[in-house]
Order: C-alpha cells, then sequence, then structure tokens
C-alpha cells in the first residue's frame, strides 16, 4: 500500500507539469484563455505553433511513460506501472499547480499505455492517426482510440482494464464540448489537415 501511495504522489505531480502553460508563459502568452483554452498539444500548435507543440507532445507522452518505467523499476512490482500511469493522468487533467485545470489526457494517457503494453499503445496510436486522417479533427481521432482502447484492452492486457476505463472515460467527459462540435459539424479541422486535398 505504502508503495501504491508513493508511484500515486510521485506520479500525479509529474504529471501536473504542463509544457504548454509554461511555453506559453516564457511568451508572455496564457494559453488556457487562447484557442481552445485546452494546455494540449492541438492548442499549443495553433496558438504558439509547430516547435512548441512537438515540445508538449514529447514532454506530455513522457509524462505517462517515465514514472511508469522508473517507479516500476525502482519497487520491482510490475502493477505499479497500472498506477503510475493513471496517476500521471489524473496529474495532467487536474494539475496542482495551475488550479486543477489542465489538458485532455490523450498524450499522456498514451505514454502510460506504451510504459505498460507497447502493443496497446500502438493499437491506439493507429487508431487516432486514422480516424483523424479521415476525419481531419484531432478530437474525432482521440475519442475514438479512447473508445476502443477499452476493448484493445480486453485482449492485450486484462487486468490494466479498470484503469484503461477510466482513462478512456475521462478522455471522452473531457471532449464533451468537442463531441457536441462534431454532432453539429461545427469542429473546425486540425491546421496543417484543413487544407489536404484543396487546390487540386
Amino acid at each position: 500500500m505504502v508503495k501504491i501511495l508513493v508511484t500515486v504522489i510521485i506520479s500525479y505531480l509529474i504529471g501536473s507539469v504542463s509544457p504548454s502553460i509554461l511555453l506559453g508563459r516564457a511568451k508572455g502568452i496564457d494559453i488556457k484563455k487562447e484557442g481552445s483554452g485546452n494546455a494540449g498539444t492541438t492548442n499549443a500548435l495553433r496558438v504558439l505553433g509547430a516547435k512548441a507543440a512537438v515540445i508538449t507532445l514529447v514532454v506530455d507522452v513522457l509524462k505517462g511513460l517515465l514514472p511508469a518505467l522508473i517507479l516500476t523499476l525502482i519497487f520491482g512490482e510490475p502493477t505499479l506501472c497500472y498506477w503510475a500511469s493513471i496517476a500521471a493522468f489524473i496529474g495532467h487533467l487536474f494539475p496542482v499547480y495551475y488550479g486543477f485545470k489542465g489538458g485532455k489526457g490523450v498524450a499522456v494517457a498514451f505514454g502510460g499505455l506504451l510504459g505498460v503494453n507497447w502493443k496497446l499503445a500502438v493499437l491506439c496510436l493507429l487508431t487516432v492517426a486514422a480516424v483523424t486522417l479521415l476525419t481531419k479533427r484531432m478530437s474525432a481521432g482521440s475519442i475514438t482510440g479512447a473508445a476502443l482502447a477499452v476493448v484493445y484492452a480486453i485482449f492485450l492486457e486484462k487486468a490494466f482494464l479498470p484503469f484503461v476505463f477510466v482513462m478512456a472515460a475521462l478522455i471522452i467527459f473531457m471532449h464533451r464540448g468537442n463531441i457536441k462540435r462534431l454532432m453539429k459539424g461545427e469542429e473546425p479541422p486540425l491546421g496543417f489537415l484543413a487544407g489536404k486535398g484543396k487546390g487540386k
């Protein structure tokens, strides 16, 4: 129990660090008040540019991956990666450093899945990529990937299923505004995909 508690606290605090907020502050921009108001990769791309978006993506993935790997190695208990991944994910969604208002958790969740079962992570990544390319909406890809992660976990990492279910449910909940816009046909396309296929 002590190992789980330590794992959860450390992972949560690591997950609470927001690269997009820090990068925005360095430029005098409050990313929570710009674009979609989300402290994630997609809004970082729209508001801060491609370089900031790449940094945000990499750091967010590592926030989910490294606690799962390092704390498991330290304590020698493989199942601790489950607790580390979800705690980092929760930290990203509800960061203690920023008034408990964070991002939507897709990249961090991917990092956590990668630390637990790389096959599960890759399947989710391929799902997100395929749906995003088809719809030109990152939100559609993220929602679909989250939902199917539960299905994939049943076959690839059943013991991790309760954690995956919680992460998927929270990702979908955090995208509730996007879901409404998708249903109304008002969700804007992802920047570099918006003009794909036009002018030809």
